[in-house]
């Protein structure tokens, strides 16, 4: 079978990107998430969080719909296939995404992006379940290092305990399952019709069946306090995260395993906290610096 880049079309067997390439697509969509927990932290306290997906996923899911069919596909969609495609759109709308805004909604700011941390362990897992990947030693001792890396980062701050936040924070880990499998589940798809393709498809079931539900609730919400910097926040988590984001992770997943990519996920508090150094001017701390260090030394273990 044809080999497909980013858009979906086909392109000769054997062009793969350089490590190079698929690096800087990896930096992209970290830098580019790592504003989705602010900005959805401010968003969620003005738009209520079901209210807040109904607009996001719809305005996603158009965009990459448009995308999607704007492109020549010369290997169609096999009627097999589609059931996996729902059960993708169940992941990552109602199971990841809606989940995430109303755990998000329910604790600190810094909590999602430390329980997303936890991500490459359980893509590891299942990667080996249902990718049959090879257990390699110096990617379980890698993940483990990045891990350690993130909590030294967050432990400066970040964090804040108590029972208030255990509800959202529960709430958060169950999406950060779900992301797990829709990463896991989607690589087999991805690799038969291409990244841009099965995001639109996967992203235009879930919101379908989430319509519903987000309808109401956006019909009964009060719109006399939003602002537009609010709707500006709903915009980037479509823009940025579900479709620059989304589509980029999907694209690189089909050039490296799941669990490699996986590691580089917790690339995420180093690149934000490195843009509020440079463009905020605010102070690298010790725990900075240590987990920083610890995060790209479990990179560099991973790879070798």
């Amino acid at each position: 079978m044809p080999e497909m880049n980013p858009n979906g079309s086909e392109t000769p067997t054997g062009r793969t990107p350089s490590f190079g390439m698929l690096l800087s697509a990896i930096v992209t969509l970290q830098l580019t998430a790592s504003f989705a927990y602010p900005l959805a932290k401010y968003g969620l306290e003005i738009i209520e969080p079901l209210t807040f997906a109904f607009y996001r996923f719809g305005l996603a899911s158009a965009i990459l719909l448009v995308l999607a069919r704007s492109r020549n596909h010369t290997v169609p969609v096999a009627r097999r296939d589609w059931p996996r495609i729902v059960l993708l759109g169940i992941l990552i709308i109602p199971l990841n995404q809606t989940l995430f805004l109303v755990g998000q909604s329910m604790t600190a700011a810094g909590h999602g992006a430390f329980l997303f941390a936890t991500t490459p362990i359980w893509i590891f897992i299942l990667a080996l379940i249902h990718l049959k990947e090879t257990f390699l030693w110096r990617r379980a001792v890698g993940i483990a290092m990045a891990l350690v890396g993130v909590t030294t980062i967050m432990s400066a701050g970040a964090l804040n305990v108590g029972m208030e936040y255990l509800l959202g924070d529960v709430i958060i880990v169950i999406s950060v399952i779900a992301w797990a499998y829709y990463t896991v589940l989607g690589k087999p798809l991805v690799l038969k019709y291409g990244a841009l393709r099965m995001t639109a498809y996967a992203l235009a079931c879930g919101s379908a069946i989430y319509f519903p539900f987000g309808l109401y609730h956006a019909v009964r919400f009060d719109y006399s306090q939003t602002t537009p910097a609010a709707w500006a926040t709903v915009a980037y988590m479509a823009i940025g995260l579900s479709l620059v984001v989304y589509v980029l992770w999907f694209w690189v997943l089909k050039y490296m395993d799941a669990s490699r990519i996986a590691v580089y996920h917790n690339m995420q508090p180093v690149v934000a906290t490195t843009v509020a150094i440079l463009w905020l001017g605010e102070q690298a701390g010790l725990a900075f610096i240590v987990g920083g260090a610890v995060i790209l030394a479990g990179l560099v273990v991973t790879e070798t």
